[in-house]
């Protein structure tokens, strides 16, 4: 349990999405985060029975057509977003990527995720317009203060329930462990409830060698994207609060729509039917039936009002 972390209970507001992310970040073991881009990819994440999910700015700037480098608004992906949200019914955090400009646009991101819904959102230390992290050696880091402000113009914003996580890209810039302690620390006075430390290595050392200096300030949240095979055992023994899987939903999606495209092209619907959703399990999966059940309820009290 992270010590000095803040988890109200027994308020009104018990069962609010910041609430009950803040619970997953507070207990013992990691909670995992699902990457998601729209409703339907949501809803699959929570029926899968993850706890807690993870709007992707990469993934939804991808459904949209764009490349994850602010291509888009932040309005169209926080539209985006709420589907997310509606569609998952658990704990959303959104990607917010560096707050869109300055601490003025930065707190208004804030204040719109909280209106959709949202748990919390995560915004990155790079400048603004960032490149994806997994993209390129080009990520110069925002100053320190600049972030500090956004932070902290957000803390003013929201809820005191609603999750502000941020995000150093310190080690994704080369410049380093102390500069990542130095950037961690420094955002956890601005009013940060948890520190999202972000590596590209093919190995959790870095991020392990973070961890122990770092001694559980606050929770830390990773996404394990290029150091995949690390097993989810050392990830408790590290302390760490979050893993998010940020992006394979989008990548299985575009891998299995492509296959599937291919193959209707030569060799026509009989080749790709076995092996696709049938039209039954995506009514499951969305609710028909009980649209169905609903509408026979409703039907009844509109000839119960009729007849009276």
């Amino acid at each position: 349990m992270i010590e000095n972390f803040p988890v109200q209970t027994g308020s009104p507001a018990e069962f609010a999405a910041g609430l009950r992310l803040r619970k997953l970040l507070a207990e013992p073991e990691p909670c995992y985060l699902m990457g998601a881009h729209d409703g339907l990819s949501a809803r699959i994440a929570a029926e899968a029975g993850f706890t807690g999910i993870w709007a992707s700015g990469l993934c939804m700037s991808t459904t949209l057509g764009a490349r994850d480098s602010d291509e888009v608004s932040w309005g169209e992906l926080l539209d985006l977003a709420a589907r997310v949200v509606e569609g998952g019914g658990v704990p959303v955090l959104v990607d917010a990527d560096t707050g869109y400009g300055n601490f003025n646009t930065a707190r208004r991101v804030a204040a719109r995720a909280q209106q959709i819904g949202a748990a919390g959102i995560c915004m990155e230390d790079k400048v603004f317009p960032k490149m994806n992290s997994y993209f390129g050696d080009s990520h110069p880091l925002a100053p320190i203060g600049e972030m500090c402000t956004k932070i902290a113009a957000c803390r003013d914003k929201v809820d005191a329930e609603f999750v502000l996580v941020a995000r150093t890209e310190a080690l994704i810039a080369g410049a380093g462990l102390a500069e990542a302690l130095r950037r961690a620390e420094a955002y956890r006075q601005a009013g940060a409830d948890a520190i999202f430390i972000h590596s590209r290595q093919r190995t959790i050392d870095e991020i392990a060698e973070f961890t122990r200096e770092w001694d559980a300030r606050l929770p830390l949240v990773i996404a394990p994207t290029t150091y995949h095979t690390v097993p989810r055992e050392t990830f408790a023994e590290l302390g760490i609060g979050a893993v998010i899987w940020a992006n394979q939903a989008m990548r299985a999606a575009v891998a299995a729509m492509r296959e599937v495209c291919r193959a209707l092209l030569v060799d026509g619907a009989a080749a790709v039917e076995p092996g696709i959703a049938s039209l039954a399990e995506v009514f499951a999966l969305m609710g028909y039936q009980d649209l169905e059940v609903d509408e026979a309820h409703y039907t009844a009290l509109a000839k119960k009002w009729v007849d009276s």
